[in-house]
């Protein structure tokens, strides 16, 4: 499992013209799915994603967690996370689980990310569908996770 986890001012996702999720300060996390992912995948994803801390404390340093500064989340499915361009200049997505599997590995990461945190405060994109996604990236911070510890 790989995440873009981005520290955001604000985020929103939109899907034919309609705004499907909106936050404030928190994370957009891109998550994709691969081909091999198992429950220890979605443990230390849903581990690194609410106690990664790179908020920051009083003294400007990161060493808050979203929990602790009690953000909001947008967790969007993107399965070219799992693109590898090493060959040629089309991406192969060969490692990037299908939609039948991938979609129900996503819910369970949502779902135990608001059962772990907040369900009002962790919210979606609408699986497989062709978003829109705007952010204000707070610093800017992104961080790069892979379950297999690739990076």
């Amino acid at each position: 499992m790989r995440a873009v986890i981005q520290r955001v001012k604000k985020a929103s996702v939109t899907v034919e013209g309609k705004i499907v999720s909106s936050i404030n300060t928190g994370l957009l996390v891109l998550l994709g799915v691969s081909i091999n992912d198992q429950d220890k995948d979605i443990d230390y994803m849903i581990d690194k994603i609410l106690n990664l801390r790179i908020f920051p404390d009083e003294e400007y340093k990161m060493n808050k967690s979203i929990t602790d500064v009690s953000g909001e989340m947008i967790v969007v499915s993107q399965f070219t996370l799992y693109g590898d361009a090493r060959k040629g200049r089309r991406p192969s997505y060969d490692i990037a689980a299908k939609g039948d599997v991938a979609k129900p590995i996503y819910e369970k990461v949502v779902n135990i990310l608001k059962e772990k945190y907040d369900a009002n405060k962790v919210f979606t994109g609408i699986f497989a569908a062709m978003m829109d996604v705007e952010l204000i990236n707070d610093g800017p911070v992104t961080i790069l996770l892979d379950s297999e510890r690739n990076f």
